[in-house]
């Protein structure tokens, strides 16, 4: 229906009127079977049951004078009222429910097969109870005329066989098996024994298997329909293991080898799958004489006259050649590898992948069956590797890698990209030779290519840094130029699409890259990235991820300047962001902070700038920094920081009395009581706290190493001219890790520059010991004070001048910090803008409740509400 465009004078000529009856009459169509889909007073008087009836009368009289959907509802609660009571359940709805069942439709006999199960998996009531109740109603409709019913039923009934004792299965199961086997009986039934003796052979003893089963089984294998033979083949391998090496070597082998020459080509391709699955239990003998023939003979006939085979003998190959290993010859090595190679390119070769002759439906049919057979391939490749050494990965099957990778088809290269950590960790030292695949697949079209590989994303980076031809490998991927512009160009491609999940997951795995390429490559190739990802993409589990991978880097990044500068744009742009989706965003960052660094690096950049929103105009806001507020308590540590803990009591008491949001306020309260509650840590190690303790020392050893490191590194420079490798870092970071029982006071010693001599060795350790010492004795400045200014005096009372200018610790008034060269800032970045420092020490409570005061606040724009202003 269109109606007329506005402004457009009414028509009321007759052409038009006769318009709009049209339009209405069709909506009248349309509200119809709206209509007709409701119950009328009748059909609802039908369908009332008296809510006076309990459980049990109510099922009974729905199973007797309900409808149909009805009775489906009450065996579909069948399990429930077994639980309720199973006694008057049994006696009076069980009968009901056989009587139905007669008549019953497919979706009640679907209903009722699955809620026996669901019975039986309870354990409502004992196995001869259930086998005396269940087993005759099973046993009844497996040869139900729907195939699906008599599937379902069948599925219940091989469950129920696992649980039967021995004397049951022989008399209710076994016996009449032997009569529902026969020729004279219905394909189906036939297909049903089939199933049932593959399960029963588990059941019994050599003997009764030999003597009762056996004949059986031999007869179904020479049935005259393929689909019963097909059928009784698969079941072989469950037979060979109930009757043992002997039995399976003079039985179920000559039967496997003339079911495999059989006509029916669904007959063929069951034994073979069941030979490469009984591989185990044969001897060499029988592998070498009997077994690799028929293999032979398959492969042979699959591209000649039989490619239904094909893609079960691909499916297969791996696991074929590692059963057959040790008995193959280098000639028959070689065939085998040639055999693979050739189904790796399988409907590449010929031009379209087709014949002319083909008609458009069988072309389409083999090329998804070569599709297949590629993606096979691509998945036994490990196996493959193995199968010719990994020393023979160059010479023997890098082209075919190289064709998987750059396959045209997603399913192949999705399929080589779940199985390149694999090869990665076969090759070992070999790994650079697949250096170019890994951008390849990084690189791919398709997001599901790349959501494959990044599942394993930091082990294959870690691989590649770590292998190779040298054993040292002092730059990290410098063999791999063109890593870090694929892994960006993956992460935009993710984030361009709807698929945030995949991107999602790449964030999280880039939080390995510190691991694998240096400090500044992060810092100027993806740490603004991660800045935009968390400011302007839409989806919160992305903006997370981004955020904590952030945090990563910046605990890894190896530069203090720049640290400063990641730290002043958090604040300033998320923290007193004029957006509350920005402040929100930075809260989720600082509590990522509290886990990852130590807790005086939290209070020393984020208390402060944390706990001014409480001050924050939007409540959603509040909301968040209360729930994040004892996370917050937990960094502090007695009686350093103690008036921190004063201002962190204060602007609790100002929420708490000032607060006008109901659902703020509820929140205040129980963040009150939660914070009441926690017991302070101290500046002593306490037992409670032990673990704790010397993991937060850990963290704090290794941010202040980051700090001697970047001073070594620029004297190595000085005097080398030759920058500190990572490796060199990241020895020097193991080399300086004490005992974990060893208090915290005491030094740690770090190797100083080549050049050094052992006076200057002990000046560094002079310095670290008195850093050390003086490390939780830092005096207490204004949160937004003047970065000079603050470093200046928590460097005086921090850090005590060493002997010698050249060991001393790094200083946080740095000329290099102030000073940049104008090409090496992001223009985003301004190292001269102060950052809140608050510096753990005893400076008296005035200066801390002055500075309080006097700090500006953020000037706010937004209402008091929980929405976005």
């Amino acid at each position: 229906m269109h109606p007329p465009p506005p402004g457009a004078a009414m028509d009321f000529s007759q052409n038009s009127l006769f318009g709009y009856m049209e339009d209405l009459q069709e909506l009248t169509i349309i509200e119809r079977p709206v209509r007709r889909s409701l119950k009328t007073p009748e059909e609802i008087e039908r369908l009332t049951v008296d809510e006076d009836l309990s459980d049990i009368e109510r099922a009974v009289y729905l199973l007797s004078a309900g409808q149909d959907i009805q009775g489906t509802s009450v065996i579909a609660n069948l399990p429930c009222l077994m639980r309720q009571n199973p006694a008057e359940t049994l006696r009076r709805v069980l009968p009901k429910v056989r009587e139905v069942l007669h008549v019953a439709g497919v979706e009640m006999q679907l209903t009722a097969a699955a809620s026996f199960l669901t019975v039986l998996q309870e354990e409502s009531v004992s196995i001869h109870t259930y086998a005396h109740s269940f087993l005759q109603v099973i046993l009844l409709h497996l040869e139900h005329r729907d195939t699906g019913v008599s599937n379902a039923w069948l599925e219940t009934l091989l469950s129920v066989i696992e649980v039967l004792p021995k004397e049951t299965l022989r008399h209710e199961i076994l016996n009449p098996l032997v009569s529902k086997a026969q020729l004279s009986q219905t394909v189906q039934s036939r297909l049903v024994s089939c199933k049932i003796l593959g399960k029963l052979t588990n059941k019994f003893d050599a003997h009764t298997i030999k003597r009762e089963i056996l004949p059986l089984v031999k007869s179904l294998c020479q049935d005259v329909e393929y689909e019963v033979r097909s059928c009784m083949c698969r079941q072989l391998e469950n037979i060979a293991q109930g009757i043992g090496t002997e039995l399976t070597k003079s039985v179920v082998l000559p039967e496997l080898i003339e079911l495999s020459r059989d006509e029916g080509s669904s007959v063929r391709l069951a034994a073979f799958e069941t030979l490469v699955n009984l591989l185990d239990i044969f001897d060499t003998d029988d592998r070498s004489q009997t077994i690799l023939p028929l293999v032979k003979s398959f492969c042979e006939k699959s591209f000649k006259a039989d490619e239904s085979i094909l893609i079960s003998l691909s499916f297969h190959l791996g696991k074929l050649c590692h059963g057959l290993y040790g008995i193959f010859t280098p000639d028959q090595h070689l065939r085998f590898l040639e055999f693979y190679k050739k189904l790796c390119t399988l409907g590449l070769q010929q031009e379209n992948g087709h014949n002319e002759n083909q008609i458009p439906t069988q072309i389409l049919e083999q090329e998804k069956k070569y599709i297949s057979v590629r993606k096979n391939c691509a998945y036994n490749f490990p196996a493959m590797i193995v199968f010719v050494d990994p020393k023979n990965f160059h010479m023997e099957l890098y082209s075919t890698f190289f064709c998987l990778c750059h396959d045209p088809e997603v399913p192949v290269r999705y399929t080589i990209a779940i199985c390149f950590y694999e090869v990665s960790k076969l090759l070992n030292s070999g790994v650079y030779l697949i250096h170019k695949e890994l951008i390849t697949l990084l690189q791919d079209e398709s997001l599901e290519v790349l959501d494959a590989l990044i599942d394993h994303l930091p082990e294959i980076l870690e691989l590649m840094s770590t292998g190779g031809e040298s054993s040292v490998q002092e730059n990290k991927l410098l063999s791999l130029p063109d890593l870090i512009p694929a892994l960006t160009a993956a992460e935009q491609r993710a984030a361009a699409s709807l698929k945030w999940r995949t991107h999602e997951k790449l964030l999280q795995k880039y939080a390995c890259l510190p691991h694998v390429i240096s400090s500044d490559q992060i810092y100027y190739r993806f740490l603004q990235r991660m800045f935009t990802i968390m400011m302007t993409n839409n989806v919160l589990p992305v903006q997370k991820a981004a955020s904590r991978t952030l945090c990563i880097f910046l605990r890894y990044n190896r530069k203090q300047e720049q640290r400063h500068e990641v730290i002043q744009k958090l604040i300033e742009q998320l923290g007193q962001g004029k957006s509350y989706w920005n402040r929100l965003r930075f809260l989720d960052t600082c509590e990522c902070i509290i886990e990852i660094f130590s807790k005086s690096f939290f209070c020393k950049y984020f208390f402060l700038p944390v706990i001014e929103l409480t001050h924050d105009p939007v409540a959603n806001v509040r909301m968040k920094l209360c729930c994040l507020l004892p996370k917050v308590k937990s960094t502090l540590k007695i009686p350093a920081d103690k008036h921190l803990l004063q201002q962190l009591e204060m602007c609790v008491r100002k929420l708490l009395c000032q607060e006008k949001d109901k659902d703020v306020l509820a929140i205040v309260k129980r963040t009150v009581l939660e914070l009441d509650r926690m017991e302070m840590s101290m500046d002593a190690f306490q037992k409670k706290f032990y673990e704790k303790d010397l993991l937060d020392q850990e963290k704090e050893r290794e941010e202040l190493l980051l700090l001697e490191m970047e001073q070594l590194e620029k004297e190595k420079q000085q005097n080398d001219g030759r920058p500190m490798s990572d490796k060199t870092f990241e020895k020097k970071r193991r080399d300086t890790k004490t005992p974990a029982a060893l208090p915290k006071s005491l030094p740690v010693a770090v190797a100083g520059p080549s050049s050094g001599t052992s006076s200057t060795s002990k000046e560094i350790k002079k310095s670290k010991l008195i850093r050390s010492q003086s490390f939780n004795n830092q005096a207490f400045h204004a949160k937004y004070g003047n970065l000079d200014k603050c470093t200046s005096k928590s460097s005086a009372a921090a850090y005590t001048p060493s002997v010698s200018a050249k060991t001393s610790v790094i200083s946080l008034t740095d000329n290099s910090f102030r000073t940049r060269n104008a090409n090496s800032v992001p223009a985003s970045f301004s190292p001269n803008t102060p950052l809140p420092s608050t510096s753990r020490g005893t400076g008296n409570s005035a200066d801390a409740k002055s500075s309080g005061k006097d700090a500006q606040p953020r000037k706010a724009t937004l209402k008091s509400r929980k929405s976005n202003p």
